[in-house]
């Protein structure tokens, strides 16, 4: 039985991710939809101005969940897998915990797979932390009322690791020593169609994933370094140079505050896709940039404390 102290409103601050029933996750910075709706049908008679209106099958939104570098391996590993294409499908809740990390309400997820996983910037100016946004698209939502037994603050305990995009080592093998001066990585999004079944008098629908589609990278260095890179790809792109039977490889890795390794994602298949100066302006006094495309032709995931995708 719920009293009424149990009953008040509260405030969810933590949010936490759980998988399969037992294994925590961690805690994520925010969390958006993960909501069921329905389509209102409208039906209309002749010449009958009355209308009749009921509701179609369930429809249930994607998650998108924000997290940084302090969920658990096992996590990472989904994402890992994600970045192979290997397919996982996994159960899973969110858990909406009060002041106090008392567990207030649930929302249980089935069959989910990962359809995006947005990279943050990487930018050498900026200090601010930056979090991943990984989309999880369940094939069934059911809303639970939260065990105030479950205590979340364990889960705390466990070690945060800071992530802010100012930290970072960018290498494309052969240019090391030029790649080490970019200052800068645009964001990017791997992802994967979904493609959604409806069969028969079945209330849920079956969601299929589809191909994973790898982004082009953008980053930028000072002009007088990029020598070398504009080099290759005069020969490439304006000379018409054959592509080497060795594709060109290289890797981002996420540091943390003591220069160790967070993740790394690395690049296969790579060419410069696009030269060109960064914006001019005569009034400014910032160093003279260059822009680069990256063609990748697939990409990998590593946690720093996990194994090889």
């Amino acid at each position: 039985m719920i009293g009424k102290r149990d009953n008040r409103a509260y405030s969810a601050a933590h949010f936490v991710l759980e998988l399969d029933g037992s294994h925590i996750a961690g805690f994520f910075r925010s969390v958006e939809g993960g909501g069921v709706k329905s389509d209102i049908l409208t039906y209309q008679m002749g010449g009958n101005n009355a209308q009749w209106r009921q509701l179609a099958k369930p429809k249930y939104e994607d998650l998108k969940i924000q997290v940084g570098m302090s969920m658990s391996q096992e996590f990472y590993g989904w994402i890992s897998e994600f970045f192979a294409g290997r397919i996982h499908r996994r159960n899973g809740a969110i858990l909406a915990g009060d002041f106090h990390y008392k567990e207030r309400a649930r929302r249980e997820m089935f069959d989910m797979i990962i359809s995006e996983v947005a990279v943050p910037k990487f930018d050498a100016a900026d200090k601010a932390p930056c979090y991943m946004t990984v989309t999880l698209v369940p094939e069934r939502v059911r809303f639970s009322p939260g065990r105030s037994s479950v205590d979340l603050s364990p889960v705390v305990q466990n070690k945060q690791k800071l992530w802010t995009p100012n930290r970072f080592e960018f290498t494309i093998a052969g240019f090391e020593q030029v790649t080490r001066r970019v200052t800068k990585i645009d964001g990017f999004t791997i992802k994967q169609q979904i493609l959604e079944y409806r069969t028969g008098n079945t209330r849920d629908p079956v969601r299929i994933p589809g191909r994973i589609e790898f982004p082009n990278l953008t980053f930028y260095l000072p002009e007088s370094d990029a020598s070398p890179l504009i080099q290759h790809f005069t020969k490439r792109v304006i000379g018409g140079e054959k592509a080497p039977d060795t594709r060109l490889t290289g890797s981002i890795t996420a540091l943390d505050s003591d220069g160790g390794s967070l993740c790394t994602i690395s690049l296969y298949g790579l060419d410069l896709a696009a030269i060109g100066p960064d914006k001019s302006d005569s009034t400014s006094q910032d160093i003279k940039q260059v822009r680069i495309d990256l063609t990748a032709e697939s990409m990998a995931f590593q946690y720093a404390a996990g194994q090889n995708a």
